[in-house]
């Protein structure tokens, strides 16, 4: 639903536009701004809706509202009968300006789709905006789940609108204004139901998403999809308010939008700063909030976490979480491999900014990394999975969903949205239970199958044994199972949760596994198929010679075999065994943006990245994994940039001082 603004002011010509313009108001004619932003409006909205935010802009920045037709001064007009009529007129206009200025577009609700068309018609046409921002809107190939507003009666619409704020209470009391409003509303809602996009359409301008924290209408996993809709990085920069907290509050909504536009500017002019890519702010960032007296709540110090998560975790959910195998010795290695190797910098590369996105079974990711999939994350936090998926989708970084998830994987699935996301299987010891995990994995739009094989047999835990403590035995980390049909099946009519637990002990994991099994498993889906917990390259080929598509170089951690080999150090060999074909994922041991990029080096394709991001939940729920992701990230991007790699295609052992990990 949109909100309609009813001040009215007269069109004004655009700086340094010939004539007045049908479509683009100036409010504040600035002619020695630097940049224009062209701003489009909500479902049922005017150009007026525009003039706070216009007047709470600087100097520098001219904004230009674009007025539909159908309303106002344009009221004689039919309104627009889909969403490429309006941005063909805005394109048309701006085209037709001898304004030369730098162009941005900002676009609120449905505006947002209006501007996306735009640039696309503008890049086509030989133009390009420099930077694209969307309020309150999901990406363009996503469904809005709006309803036909035709078929809603106007008591329930004008509810409908007090619910979402942004109208004045009197106006819609007043009958003559609430009808020109609906009016407006189902006819600009016909043009948005009409909208169609391809999944991969794509401008070349970065995307910075504003979404308020309190929008009804929006979430962070819906819209992480707006990274598909760009080939120059997106972010998501938090508002405070709800869903019109653009308009709302225009002071604080100018100071990102102005920051990026001057950034934008400074770089186009040659000033050295890198290019904007997703999430490449946060050291900016954080100074400036240094600068205003506001710490960042949670340490930048990937390797430090663990000791802050254990000052506020349960002592029990700690031991869980950070335990290993035995002495430990499996985990001390992992972290020693690394610490072993050293990166070379190389100096004057011209590398303005690291494309660090990779492709995997046909999908392009943003970055080499992935979460690992720990289990029953409630111990950490009481949303657990749920909050991790919506962090990893505000971050882009996918999510690797544990058979022994606390949350169901439809739920997990739900919040999520439409992010890439990964199901990691242990294969039960009652096949009908494993195939129907494997379906509802598929329904619920998992990419890839990640079979785990090195957990047949529990590792010997002191940190667990010590504590007498398993989630699992409380029933914390098994919902996939008791929401599992299968699994219901294979209970009485009358089992209590007791019953329940004591099933899922029995037949979760199978000590007795060949390989044949997996030979079974990929006759039960045309997903990919990665075997997880290779450690030896005999075994990877015999994981490709049954079927699997991918293998994970992994110790489980540290937490199986006490003085295992390590995980970086088997690498080499595995992706040897392999050829340079087959996707090698690793993990155990990732810390850092050095660590991954070390990694990448010996032959990865992308990591696993595990128990930091749990100690963020455990720290901070959902804002605490977004924070160490980001510092991850931005960490795994300035590592490129110093060794003078400019995208992953460049990373090999030649980064590396010391690639025998001797």
């Amino acid at each position: 639903m949109g909100m309609t603004n009813t001040p009215t002011a007269a069109p004004v010509s655009p700086a340094g536009a010939a004539g007045p313009s049908r479509w683009l108001r100036s409010y504040h004619p600035r002619a020695s701004a630097a940049a224009r932003l062209v701003c489009f409006p909500h479902a049922g909205g005017a150009a007026n809706a525009f003039v706070g935010l216009s007047a709470a802009l600087p100097e520098d920045v001219e904004l230009l509202a674009v007025q539909y037709p159908g309303r106002q001064d344009r009221r004689g007009e039919p309104c627009a009968r889909d969403l490429a009529e309006l941005a063909a007129g805005v394109a048309g206009a701006l085209a037709a300006s001898p304004d030369d200025r730098p162009l941005f577009l900002l676009g609120h609700s449905m505006g947002a789709l209006v501007a996306f068309e735009t640039a696309r018609l503008l890049e086509a046409q030989g133009g390009a905006a420099a930077r694209l921002f969307v309020s309150a809107a999901r990406p363009p190939a996503q469904d809005w789940e709006e309803p036909d507003l035709a078929l809603v009666g106007d008591a329930e619409l004008v509810a409908g609108l007090r619910r979402l704020g942004g109208i004045p209470e009197p106006l819609l009391a007043d009958p003559e204004i609430a009808a020109e409003i609906l009016r407006l509303l189902r006819a600009d809602h016909r043009a948005l139901l009409r909208h169609r996009c391809a999944q991969d359409t794509a401008v070349a301008a970065p995307v910075t998403v504003l979404l308020a924290t309190a929008d009804p209408k929006n979430s962070p996993a819906q819209m992480a999809g707006w990274a598909r809709h760009t080939v120059r990085g997106h972010e998501v920069v938090t508002l405070s308010g709800g869903h019109f907290a653009l308009l709302e509050r225009p002071a604080e909504s100018a100071l990102p939008v102005t920051e990026r536009i001057r950034g934008d500017l400074a770089r186009a002019e040659g000033a050295g700063a890198p290019d904007p890519e997703p999430l490449a702010d946060l050291v900016r960032e954080l100074m400036l909030e240094g600068l205003a007296g506001r710490p960042p709540r949670l340490t930048t110090d990937l390797t430090a976490l663990e000791a802050a998560a254990g000052r506020v975790m349960a002592p029990e959910a700690f031991a869980y979480v950070s335990g290993t195998a035995g002495s430990g010795a499996t985990g001390r290695a992992n972290r020693a491999a690394f610490d072993r190797l050293r990166l070379v910098p190389r100096m004057l590369r011209g590398t303005r900014r690291a494309d660090t996105s990779v492709t995997l079974f046909g999908q392009r990711l943003p970055s080499p990394v992935l979460l690992a999939p720990l289990a029953a994350q409630q111990v950490a936090h009481p949303e657990g999975e749920s909050a991790t998926a919506r962090a990893a989708a505000a971050t882009g970084v996918p999510m690797v969903l544990s058979t022994f998830a606390s949350r169901t994987l439809e739920e997990v699935a739900e919040a999520a949205g439409d992010h890439p996301r990964w199901f990691q299987l242990y294969l039960p010891s009652d096949r009908a239970v494993g195939a129907s995990l494997v379906r509802r994995a598929e329904a619920s739009g998992y990419g890839a199958i990640v079979v785990t094989v090195d957990a047949t047999h529990l590792g010997f835990r002191p940190a667990e044994l010590d504590s007498g403590y398993s989630p699992f035995l409380r029933g914390t980390g098994i919902a996939n199972f008791t929401g599992d049909p299968a699994f219901r099946a294979g209970l009485p009519a009358d089992a209590d949760a007791t019953a329940a637990v004591l099933r899922w002990a029995q037949i979760s994991t199978d000590p007795t596994l060949t390989w044949e099994d997996l030979a079974r498993l990929r006759g039960l889906t045309r997903l990919p198929i990665l075997v997880k917990g290779i450690l030896h390259p005999d075994d990877a080929r015999l994981a490709l010679e049954h079927g699997a598509d991918g293998v994970v170089v992994s110790t489980h951690g540290g937490r199986q075999l006490d003085g295992s080999v390590s995980a970086l150090e088997s690498l080499p060999a595995v992706r040897a065994a392999v050829g340079p074909e087959v996707p090698v994922l690793m993990d155990s041991g990732v810390r850092t943006g050095s660590d991954v990029l070390k990694a990448l080096a010996l032959g990865a394709d992308a990591v696993l990245y595990g128990r930091p991001y749990v100690y963020g939940l455990g720290l901070d729920g959902r804002r605490g994994v977004e924070h160490v992701l980001r510092c991850l990230l931005t960490d795994l991007g300035l590592a490129l940039a110093l060794t003078g790699c400019a995208s992953l295609a460049d990373v090999g052992p030649h980064v590396l001082a010391n690639g025998d990990l001797r």
